[in-house]
């Protein structure tokens, strides 16, 4: 399900679950997850590379209360006090990519990639100043590995002229 706000692409995907498994394993041991995403805008032609984002969701779990909180980026806006799937949907909510300069009526094609990230690969994504695109584009260029569980999600063709207007989304040019 893709939404358009007049500047912004915004991915909503109520089937897809993805604090379950191994990530919701470790945060229920009290570890935070950290998941990595990306938006890819493609072309009509379905490989052309028009616009990417990536981003980074730091998920937490309180044991006591039994529910999470998320964050966005380093220091971006976060949600807490919610369900598993509130912080599902609040992270879908969250994610845009800029749509500015695509024509209204030319086709284009959305992927939506998210992977739960192994601490130990997150330094070569994580620096002191902030996300390295070359150690995310690194991770979503190679197959995941057996301990990283990864989603994707894709649409398209797609017009932005048929697109529904979002509504009272958060508007983020990225």
């Amino acid at each position: 399900n893709v939404s358009f706000d007049g500047d912004n692409l915004h991915v909503a995907a109520p089937q897809l679950h993805f604090l379950t498994g191994q990530p919701l394993g470790r945060l229920r041991d009290g570890a935070t997850v950290v998941f990595l995403s990306q938006l890819t805008l493609l072309r009509e032609d379905h490989v052309s590379v028009f616009r990417k984002v990536l981003d980074r969701l730091t998920v937490s779990y309180d044991v006591w209360e039994e529910k999470f909180r998320v964050t966005m980026g380093s220091s971006g806006p976060s949600a807490s006090r919610l369900s598993a799937a509130a912080a599902e949907t609040w992270c879908l909510d969250n994610l845009a990519i800029s749509a500015l300069g695509l024509s209204p009526e030319r086709p284009f094609w959305l992927r939506f990639e998210l992977r739960a990230e192994d601490p130990r690969n997150l330094s070569s994504v994580l620096g002191a100043s902030g996300i390295s695109l070359t150690g995310m584009i690194e991770i979503f260029s190679r197959k995941p590995r057996g301990d990283e569980q990864p989603w994707s999600l894709e649409a398209g063709p797609l017009r932005l002229s048929d697109l529904r207007t979002a509504s009272g989304r958060r508007r983020r040019n990225g």
